[in-house]
């Protein structure tokens, strides 16, 4: 759970609006929760973020479709024309030019 209490003071500034009963039920959770609203909304969307980010790296699969997959890597199906001609194709990285920043 994060720390309610910042290792290093807040700058950056957030603003958002919100409706009446949103701003209720905001309010509510962190009275429940022994928070300020902005702790209680700053850790509810910093928690959030982080499992979005997370969730696009990690992938969760029972332990067949684990199997599965291993399968797939360690005896990969024969070449085929339409693979081999993907594969020659230039990707859209190499057809960018060189610029200079």
């Amino acid at each position: 759970m994060a720390n309610s209490k910042p290792a290093t003071p807040r700058s950056a500034r957030l603003g958002l609006r919100t409706t009446p009963q949103q701003e209720a039920v905001l309010r509510r959770a962190a009275d429940v929760a022994h928070k300020s609203l902005t702790d209680f909304i700053l850790d509810s969307a910093y928690q959030a973020a982080e499992q979005t980010l997370l969730d696009q790296r990690l992938f969760l699969v029972s332990g067949s479709q684990y199997q599965a997959l291993m399968d797939l890597l360690e005896h990969p199906t024969q070449d085929s024309d339409g693979l081999r001609d993907l594969f020659a194709r230039p990707t859209s990285w190499h057809e960018i030019p060189d610029q200079k920043c």
